[in-house]
């Protein structure tokens, strides 16, 4: 292998690896396949790229992330920034994190004075 072939692949290396924690955390491999259910009351709600996050305290004090779908499926979903506020309350279907120390999950529903809000319909386990 010549020198400059080998500093070409060693650029395009250097340029994918930033990349993969970001693609690693926006699938599913981190979190559980068994979907749980949470309920608490929503604290803050950021829409803002790559995912909408919301913070939820559960009945114990405890704040969890949970994490929309990206913008777009989000807002097919229904819900926007306007829909809900801190200090509502939530239900929240989804799969938590792998690790039990890390209260963070991804929501596949969320549900909100009665209203279902589905981010990954598919992913749904009845």
């Amino acid at each position: 292998m010549t020198a400059a072939r080998r500093l070409v692949l060693a650029a395009f290396a250097a340029a994918a690896i930033p990349g993969l924690p970001a693609l690693a955390h926006h699938g599913w491999s981190w979190a559980e396949g068994e979907q749980m259910t949470l309920e608490g009351t929503i604290q803050s709600i950021s829409m803002s790229p790559p995912h909408p996050v919301l913070q939820v305290q559960d009945a114990e004090g405890v704040v969890w992330q949970v994490d929309l779908g990206n913008p777009r499926q989000t807002e097919r979903s229904g819900f926007t920034g306007d829909t809900a506020e801190p200090g509502d309350a939530i239900t929240v279907l989804g799969n938590r994190s792998k690790d039990p120390d890390d209260m963070h999950m991804k929501a596949v529903r969320i549900t909100i004075d009665g209203q279902n809000y589905d981010m990954y319909p598919d992913r749904i386990q009845d």
